[in-house]
């Protein structure tokens, strides 16, 4: 995947997907779309406010497994510094 962003002067941030035809068809493309959404919707309560956000699926994305997905979105944000620190409980 690739990471695109852009500061926004709004008070939240937007995610978007792209997903080309290399992806594969209409239904392989959505299939990826939703499975992205859902990834970054997990990771979305740590995302940092006022961004817009793109997601560029590349072709291996529709057989990685869900997991590989999530870390994969988690560490594209980290690396563009927008998730938010958690402290740790104990």
């Amino acid at each position: 995947m690739v990471l695109c962003l852009l500061r926004n002067d709004g008070p939240d941030s937007r995610c978007g997907f792209v997903t080309s035809r290399r992806i594969g068809n209409a239904v392989e493309r959505n299939r990826a779309r939703r499975r992205l959404n859902e990834a970054v919707r997990l990771l979305w309560d740590l995302v940092e406010p006022g961004w817009d956000i793109v997601l560029i699926a590349r072709p291996s994305v529709n057989e990685a497994e869900f997991l590989e997905l999530q870390d994969a979105c988690a560490r594209l944000l980290r690396r563009a510094r927008l998730l938010k620190q958690v402290d740790p409980v104990l």
